[in-house]
């Protein structure tokens, strides 16, 4: 045996040598292969993830077998803005308007606008709360997930648009989402029944003024207690249009109003969007900012 054959034969010698006695080398290797390695976790419920896209349409309930995220460059009607979690405590499918949905809803509220860049209400879009399945609960899973879809209106007849692209900061700046300038269709003696959006350099006589979050009561029943709502409106149509909010407002324009529904105002959700409306005359402008000279004091 030459000397290199020597060599290598004393020092697979050595290392048989220290793996039967065990002792340890000056690496820290002790001879047991799987005592430092970090246990696997243990496989848990399935939890969606947020950020992704699918082609079906929103659903109260998220089943896995449901579950098929696509690229949000494709067409889609539906995108996942944040996926919550419940507190151990709610071992059950929450009531929709117990306080953990309540809760839930909220968090979804703030989440949804930071993915879009803009109060979600501005813009042609509906939020909605997705909870796991009954199996899943009794699996163990405690997520929620906040879907937003694009809306072809946010009048009482909106359908659900498949779109294609991200929704995330959809609405930083100017965007085709937003709302603004409207047609009011009207009705004897029923007031405004229908917005239709108009381009702002066309005759129009309603405009998208802003959200108005209403305080944590019951749904308004009796026509005093739509009061409240209005005047409400009337604070966001001052700022903006850039007029004092004075006894003279009411003079100067009507306001239209679009509560959620009392079903989404059970789980939490007060943004009323409230519309500046001309019933006098039309304009081919917009008004944001236009002040009390575009806006004077009407004598009737």
């Amino acid at each position: 045996m030459g000397r290199t054959g020597r060599g290598l034969a004393a020092a697979l010698l050595t290392v048989a040598l220290l793996a039967s006695t065990g002792c340890a080398g000056s690496d820290g290797l002790d001879g047991d292969l799987v005592d430092d390695w970090r246990p696997m976790a243990a496989p848990g419920p399935f939890v969606p993830p947020a950020g992704v896209c699918q082609v079906a349409d929103f659903a109260d309930v998220v089943t896995l077998a449901a579950f098929a995220p696509v690229d949000c460059g494709v067409p889609h009607r539906l995108e996942v803005a944040h996926v919550g979690t419940f507190p151990p405590a709610v071992t059950a499918p929450p009531a929709v308007d117990s306080a953990a949905m309540r809760e839930a809803f909220a968090t979804c509220d703030t989440r949804a606008s930071q993915y879009v860049g803009d109060e979600w209400r501005v813009g042609r879009l509906r939020l909605g709360v997705a909870l796991p399945s009954k199996p899943a609960w009794a699996a163990g899973a405690r997520w929620y997930r906040c879907d937003l879809t694009e809306l072809d209106t946010v009048e009482q007849a909106a359908r659900t648009v498949l779109r294609s692209g991200s929704l995330r900061d959809a609405l930083k700046g100017a965007s085709p989402l937003r709302l603004g300038c409207h047609d009011a269709q009207t009705a004897r003696q029923l007031g405004v029944q229908r917005l239709v959006p108009v381009d702002c350099a066309k005759a129009h006589d309603a405009e998208f003024a802003g959200v108005w979050k209403a305080p944590d009561r019951p749904y308004p029943g009796k026509p005093a207690d739509w009061a409240p709502v209005y005047t409400g409106c009337r604070s966001a149509l001052a700022r903006y249009a850039g007029l004092p909010v004075d006894d003279y407002l009411r003079f100067r324009t009507d306001v239209v109003v679009r509560p959620p529904a009392p079903t989404r105002w059970k789980v939490g959700d007060r943004g009323v969007r409230c519309y500046l409306w001309l019933s006098d005359r039309t304009v081919t402008r917009s008004l944001k900012g236009a002040g009390p000279a575009a806006l004077p004091i009407r004598s009737r």
